[in-house]
């Protein structure tokens, strides 16, 4: 989900509580904060010496001590008007893709991306996903893809790549 249909599906429903779903079944509690947003420009170089750039918008949540025990969630409402007064200090890329920096005692501290967001009991629940890293230069490097008889291809060291 790219920065400007995070903020769409925001103001579709702003009347409801905004819930993280960080891992299947698993909440981010409701003592959370919006603590920073990250407007991110990446410029990489992959093992197949293939160069690249992309934007990315980085909303880190954290859950306040302070607050433990809380069961009322933020609004939608509340945390577009946040992500909008962000807007006006540090302009968005609005087609860049929006991700959630979030971890707990449990989950260790990752880079979340929005898989899909669902509206149940009147919440709106942000679904969040894992994303695993890859191989870009596969092709480059005669990597073959995945397939279910030759799961365990990566780009291994002694491939020509990597």
């Amino acid at each position: 989900m790219n920065t400007q249909e995070f903020l769409t599906v925001l103001a579709e429903h702003q009347g409801k509580p905004l819930l993280f779903e960080y891992a299947p079944n698993l909440l981010v509690g409701a003592n959370y904060h919006i603590t920073e947003v990250k407007h991110l420009t990446i410029d990489s170089v992959d093992c197949g010496a293939q160069t690249d750039s992309w934007k990315e918008t980085i909303i880190q949540l954290w859950e306040s001590p302070d607050e433990l025990g809380k069961t009322e969630y933020m609004s939608a409402y509340k945390a577009l008007a946040i992500l909008k007064k962000v807007g006006t200090m540090k302009t968005y890329t609005l087609d860049a893709e929006v991700k959630f920096e979030y971890g707990n005692a449990t989950f260790h501290t990752a880079q979340l991306f929005v898989n899909d967001f669902e509206i149940r009991n009147n919440n709106l629940i942000i679904k969040l996903a894992v994303e695993k890293t890859d191989c870009k230069a596969k092709e480059l490097c005669g990597v073959p893809e995945p397939s279910e008889t030759n799961a365990e291809s990566s780009c291994a060291p002694g491939s020509g790549c990597c």
